[in-house]
């Protein structure tokens, strides 16, 4: 079973006597494991389509799957859940909470989804260590670069064991050098914990990361290829 599985989606959304067909007729299967990233022009639909993905949005005809369970049937208590244990986010602003420190920001999913304070400790300090923050646990957000705060936010992501990590353009605030630092950071985690990333990216450098690309055009797909590993 696809761990996301898209047919015919399609999405509208109506602003004033305009109809916008963000989404037109998407077919796509994600399997678990995968490095995948959706690129394309601006405005092409690729928020949209992540947003679907993540349970975040409902497709307006078609049918988006997570896991074999059909999103549009669920109820807003049912989708909220499965956004909080079983897909991570990562975003481009990487919204952060100021007043917290980097190990009590990784730490926040966990509280919310109320795992016991003796275990959080742990599996934060682990996930700091991987992608290289060990010596800023105390640190607060506008203490770091714009590096290490999205490194905060891949461990973050990933605390609650997630399926699957979505990323909206997630080294779009970053230089080059940076950006391709998190990507390799990405790229660790997929291939040594198995973990499945989907993102969106401007940055031409996906190239060397990515296991499968998808382009999107006026909300179309245009060609999904895989790539093997990359």
């Amino acid at each position: 079973m696809a761990l996301v599985e898209l047919r015919n989606a399609e999405k509208d959304y109506t602003l004033g006597d305009t109809v916008i067909h963000a989404l037109r007729g998407v077919t796509l299967s994600v399997e678990k494991g995968e490095l995948l990233s959706v690129v394309g022009p601006s405005g092409c639909g690729k928020t949209t389509l992540l947003n679907m993905m993540g349970c975040i949005d409902s497709p307006t005809r078609g049918s988006v799957q997570f896991s074999g369970f059909d999103i549009a049937a669920a109820s807003d208590g049912a989708l909220a859940d499965i956004r909080l244990r079983r897909i991570g986010f990562i975003f481009q602003t990487f919204n952060l909470v100021p007043v917290l420190t980097v190990r009590e920001n990784v730490e926040l999913p966990m509280v919310i989804a109320r795992v016991p304070a003796s275990r959080r400790g742990k599996v934060a300090d682990s996930l700091i260590d991987a992608v290289g923050l060990t010596s800023y646990r105390k640190h607060r957000p506008g203490e770091l670069s714009g590096g290490q705060r999205q490194r905060v936010a891949i461990a973050r992501a990933l605390v609650n064991h997630p399926d699957v990590v979505i990323a909206d353009e997630p080294t779009a605030n970053l230089d080059s050098q940076t950006g391709d630092e998190v990507l390799q950071i990405i790229k660790n985690l997929n291939q040594q914990e198995g973990v499945t990333f989907i993102f969106s990216t401007h940055n031409p450098e996906i190239l060397k990361y990515a296991t499968r690309l998808i382009r999107l055009k006026d909300g179309r797909l245009e060609s999904a290829g895989r790539r093997g590993d990359a």
